[in-house]
């Protein structure tokens, strides 16, 4: 399981992008389409043509990270539809979930004392 910080920046390519980038080519997309660069921390997320397979672009300040998550039958449920999404959503994402029917709780909750 990999530990997503809940004040990571997440980007999400709306667009399919073409599976056969690698870590360069992917970066590419990163500076051209998020006007990111690719190394700030941030986490970038992809999906091929046909949604059957995400992949994660993450830099840890030492080096890339590229996870791919390919699903053996069926497509992806749901893909965002705006390019910044939360830790929440990248979450379901990643288990093949809609978060639009899910119910979470609140990022922070009050301490009562």
């Amino acid at each position: 399981m990999i530990a997503i910080p809940p004040a990571a920046s997440i980007y999400v390519a709306i667009q399919p992008v073409d599976f056969r980038n690698g870590i360069s080519g992917l970066g590419k997309v990163c500076r051209n389409q998020f006007k990111k660069d690719p190394m700030d921390g941030a986490i970038f997320v992809f999906c091929n043509k046909g949604k059957k397979s995400i992949k994660l672009l993450v830099y840890d300040g030492e080096a890339f990270w590229l996870l791919t998550r390919r699903l053996s039958r069926g497509r992806l449920k749901w893909w965002p539809s705006t390019s910044e999404i939360a830790v929440k959503e990248l979450q379901m994402l990643i288990m093949n979930g809609n978060p639009k029917g899910a119910e979470f709780t609140d990022d922070w909750k009050k301490i009562i004392r």
